[in-house]
């Protein structure tokens, strides 16, 4: 079963995150910021991953903390939900047009953590959310799940619209990495044998 459970205490966060790798889509996410909510939602449905998270942070400092311990914790199940990673696709990528937006997303769950970020959010703000922290997320989830991701602007006016296609973008290339490749079930997609 490629399930996982993460529990996550610090003095500025709660956090607890569990995944279902091969689910339908199903979301069940209380982080107490609102927009984040509405991006994992979208990062659960498209993706095909079942998630249930909750967070208590400290937002009323602000909501850094939130939502960078929430993709660290994001992270750490999907790595562990992942196993040896026998059997998966391994690489994902999709184009996601959003009204005026389009993002490109290429990721590799290789355990070798990158981010190559080319997001130009042109307002500090969506609504109370600052939109530095789609980034720090970003940046939390792929270092802890060991993803080289890239994700490219190609378009995009609209904060929101930015935002929303970049993690609909990632949920559809995270979908395809981690679906079981039929021709080769049984074998570690990599010539080392381990990833």
């Amino acid at each position: 079963m490629r399930r996982a459970t993460i529990s996550r205490k610090t003095a500025e966060t709660e956090i607890s995150v569990e995944i279902d790798l091969d689910g339908t889509g199903r979301y069940d996410i209380q982080t107490g910021v609102g927009f984040f909510d509405h991006m994992l939602d979208q990062l659960s449905r498209h993706s095909l991953i079942d998630m249930t998270i909750r967070a208590k942070g400290d937002t009323h400092i602000d909501d850094h903390h939130t939502v960078e311990d929430t993709g660290i914790a994001l992270g750490q199940a999907l790595a562990e939900a992942l196993g040896e990673k026998t059997g998966i696709r391994r690489y994902g990528e999709c184009h996601l047009p959003m009204d005026d937006a389009q993002v490109r997303c290429a990721l590799d769950l290789s355990a070798r953590p990158f981010l190559i970020w080319n997001v130009d959010l042109p307002t500090p703000k969506i609504g109370g959310f600052d939109t530095e922290l789609v980034r720090e997320f970003f940046q939390a989830f792929s270092t802890h799940g060991g993803i080289t991701l890239h994700v490219d602007q190609l378009h995009g006016l609209n904060s929101h619209h930015i935002a929303e296609a970049a993690f609909k973008a990632v949920a559809r290339a995270l979908r395809a990495a981690v679906e079981t490749d039929p021709r080769k079930a049984d074998a570690v997609p990599s010539t080392k044998g381990t990833l």
